[in-house]
């Protein structure tokens, strides 16, 4: 098992998210490029104490830039949609601020 400091990076905060959170019960966070579904399942579970009824995972491939003549690549991201079980308390952030 992974250790979940390793496998989510940080939460996804956006309008579109937080609406999500709220309404469907739903987390997203970036994870890393190597986790996978049950990876993410357990890291939430065990970061947060809460049940996950299912995870949605998204691969999103960096852009290629331009500067000048060279032609650099932004690194490939990987996101995850966690929905949690009914009845679970949802997850606060930011509970100690």
């Amino acid at each position: 098992m992974r250790n979940p400091q390793t496998v989510l990076i940080r939460p996804l905060l956006t309008e579109k998210n937080l609406l999500a959170k709220e309404r469907r019960n739903t987390l997203a966070f970036e994870v890393a490029v190597f986790a996978n579904k049950i990876d993410v399942a357990r890291a939430v579970e065990k970061t947060f104490q809460t049940k996950v009824a299912s995870v949605r995972i998204v691969n999103t491939l960096g852009k290629i830039k331009r500067m000048g003549r060279s032609e650099g690549k932004r690194p490939d991201k990987k996101k995850a949609y966690v929905t949690l079980k009914k009845g679970q308390k949802p997850v606060e952030y930011f509970e100690g601020i």
